[in-house]
Parts: C-alpha cells; structure tokens; sequence
C-alpha cells in the first residue's frame, strides 16, 4: 500500500469515508489509465506541444505557443529580444512543472532583460542557456533530448489574486467517459516559487464540482482552513466561470484519445479558460483536497452513455455535487425532519411548486412521478441524464434518471432522480438517504 493510499485512509476514516473509496496508484493504472487510454492519446499527453496542436485543431482554447526551439541553430538564429514582455518558456515534456521559466514584465532601464514571477532577472544569454539545458534533457524523464518552446503568458485572474502568490492558478480536474468527476484548484505560494505543483509547495483546494466554490484544502497533504501566513479563508472560494471549465475539461478529453486523465485549466483574466495540460496518469493527491475517494464515483459512471460535454457536466453536477455536511452541521445543527414533509420542486420555468413527499431511508436514491416531473418541464427526452435498470411488478424496464432541484426544510438539494410511475401512490416523491445527510428522521410513520 502507498504512502497516498495509507494517508487517505486514516484522513477520510476520520471524516467517516469508507476506504474502499479510494482509488490507489496500482487501481488508477490497470483499471482505467491501462483500460482507456490509447498509445497515441499517452504520447499526445506526453509533448506539451502535441497537447497544443490537438486541442487547436479542434478549436478548444489553449495558451498561443509564439516560438519553438529544436536545435542550436533555432537558439541562435532567434530574436530574443523581440520577445514579448510577459511569456512562458517550457520544456514539452517537463515533469511536475520543472523547468518552465514564467516572465511577467520587462527589466525596468539601465538592466536588461525579463523580471520573472519570482522577481529574478533573465537576460537573453540566460535564456539561451535555459533553452540549451531543455534540449539536452534536463527537465525530461530519462534526460532524453526534449524540444523547448515560449509559450503566451496567462496572468491571474482577479478572482485569485487574493489567494495565490505571484504565479497562475489552476484547475486541475479527472475526466471520465466525459463526465467531470472530481477538481481541484491549485494555488501557487512562496515555496512553490509561484508554481501551482502541490508536491513543490502548492495548496490543493478540492472544488465541488456543481457550484464551482471550494470546500476543503490541503498543504503537505495536511488539512487547513487558511491560506499560510493570512486569516483568508480557503473555502468559500466562488470559480468564475465554472460551467464552461468543465466543459473545457470535458471536450479535451473527448478529442485526446484519452478516456481518462487530469485536465489542467486556467483562467485567463481576458480569454476565459485554456487548457494548459493533459495527464494521462494525474496524480490522486486531489482525493486528500476533497476528503473523498475516486474509485466509487469512476465506477458509478463507467457504463453511463454520454452524449457530449454538456450532457457529461449534468451527469457530473447531478451525481457528485458538495453536500457541505460539515458547514451544515456548525452553523446550523442537524435538523429533524418528519417522515412525510413537504418541499418545494423548482420547475424548468424556476417556479416553486410545494408537493407532499415521502421521506424514505429504506431507500438509498429518490424518485419522482413520472407526469409530475413532465408538468414541471423536467421531464423531457433532453433533460435525460441517463437509464437506469430497475424490476417492478411489470418486469425489468429501463427507468430514466433526470436532475431535480427542491428545498428541503429550509435547504436547497440538487440531485439525481429515477422517474417511474406513481400515480396511484400517495407521494409524488419519494426522498431516500442520499439527500437527508444533515437530517434526523423522527419515528413517526407515514401514510401508504
């Protein structure tokens, strides 16, 4: 057992996670990465510059690349001072972020040369040097000889300025069979030299993947609610954007050759998200940012038929959305319900409508009536998320599962429905344990 797999087991035992959750190095490699990814979509994961090509080819945005350096003769016979005052110069197949050189601005007169994000100097003479080093491998695995290339600079954006030092966050989010499963924000600090790499010193802070705001962090894989040095807290953090970052993350995977892997995004503060970089094999340390395991959700959704990305992003915000249990439990209490409540349904139209439910804990998921859901507008074939086997009295059908938002004592819940026929049932819903985490159910029985 790794020391991952040994860290998360004590921490999500701790926050009454099951450990079979997890997803481990030897299961991330044989039972997805080895199972779904193809030779070609590895090697494209591999270049940086390939990683580029694809994902212009299929118009999904990703930083310019401004220059390329092959050999010798391209280090010298380029005009380096022509160089724009704010770029990136990386190795294609760097690991971990090691030897990307991040320039934000001009060396003020008389010096000349670039001020980096970490407020050196580089002169032209430095960078040749750097790009002559990357050449040669030295920020490649094995030090095979690399290709190096200048690449546009993406600063931050104005909603991370508070929160990373000097450098560009990320996002850095697990796709697979094209539903967004897990993200996680990483934000650059002093140690990490600007950089948004957690095994060089950066904080990973697990995002839940309907809102868009952040939950949970770490640091050297420990658990903090602060960013070091400050008294500003790390969750609550609102991710602008967020729909079309999933979307973005999800269309990389569909045209990488790829059916699973880490997407890492930016924000850039005028173009909006790029991809930056795939990962065929993306680390699992995002498990420890979101206290939760990946292994249960990549299993719930293998066999799921997904049309495209944006069905995928409605599987996603349906099936794994936050239920900030903790934030509930502090500030509010655990809550007693009745085991007949009513809620209010919001319809397609974003009109409330109070129906009876049953509140159910024999059962694990909820369900809605079928003419019902159709009445709200929720019910129609594109609002689908997916089918789902079910036996009845009528045999085996196949049950749809669609996405239904409703308040809840005083709690708005987003979740996955089954819709089946309840007509001549006294509920038109049925609440099951999924949604009631935060809640007591008094003993009191309900009409049938």
């Amino acid at each position: 057992m790794s020391g991952l797999e040994n860290s998360l087991k004590v921490k999500l035992k701790l926050n009454s996670m099951k450990f079979s959750s997890i997803l481990g190095l030897n299961a991330r490699t044989k039972l997805f990465s080895y199972k779904y990814n193809t030779k070609k979509g590895k090697k494209i994961a591999d270049s940086k510059i390939q990683t580029a090509k694809i994902l212009k080819k299929f118009d999904i945005p990703t930083p310019a690349i401004i220059k390329k350096f092959k050999s010798l003769q391209d280090i010298s016979a380029f005009n380096w001072d022509g160089l724009p005052s704010a770029f990136a110069l990386k190795p294609s197949r760097g690991m971990g972020g090691e030897g990307i050189i991040v320039v934000k601005k001009r060396a003020d007169l008389p010096t000349t040369g670039w001020v980096t994000t970490q407020r050196d100097i580089v002169t032209v003479d430095d960078l040749k040097l750097h790009t002559f080093d990357i050449l040669e491998g030295a920020y490649s695995m094995g030090n095979i000889p690399d290709v190096a290339f200048v690449q546009e600079f993406v600063g931050r954006h104005p909603a991370f300025r508070r929160y990373a030092y000097r450098g560009t966050p990320d996002v850095r989010i697990i796709v697979f069979n094209k539903v967004p499963v897990m993200a996680m924000l990483r934000l650059p600090t002093k140690e990490s030299g600007g950089r948004a790499n957690l095994h060089q010193g950066a904080i990973g802070v697990g995002v839940d993947i309907a809102t868009g705001i952040t939950t949970k962090a770490v640091w050297h894989g420990v658990q903090i609610r602060l960013k070091p040095g400050t008294n500003r807290k790390l969750h609550g953090i609102k991710i602008p954007n967020w729909t079309l970052i999933l979307e973005t993350a999800v269309k990389a995977q569909m045209v990488s050759g790829l059916g699973y892997l880490g997407v890492d995004i930016v924000l850039h503060p005028e173009k909006g998200p790029m991809v930056i970089e795939l990962n065929a094999q993306p680390g699992l340390q995002i498990q420890l940012a979101n206290m939760a395991g990946l292994k249960k959700r990549l299993e719930r959704i293998e066999d799921l038929e997904v049309r495209d990305a944006e069905h995928g992003v409605k599987i996603a915000k349906a099936l794994f959305a936050e239920r900030f249990l903790d934030r509930v439990k502090a500030e509010e209490g655990i809550k007693t319900i009745k085991a007949t409540e009513e809620i209010k349904v919001i319809s397609v139209k974003g009109e409330e409508v109070s129906v009876l439910a049953k509140i159910d804990t024999g059962a694990w998921t909820s369900s809605i009536d079928k003419e019902f859901a159709a009445e709200l507008g929720l019910y129609r074939p594109n609002k689908v998320l997916w089918y789902k086997k079910a036996i009845s009295a009528l045999g085996k059908e196949r049950r749809p599962v669609i996405n239904v938002t409703f308040w809840l004592a005083g709690r708005k819940i987003t979740t996955a429905m089954t819709v089946s026929n309840r007509k001549n049932l006294t509920y038109k819903v049925n609440i099951g344990r999924t949604e009631l985490g935060g809640f007591l159910v008094s003993a009191e029985i309900p009409k049938i």
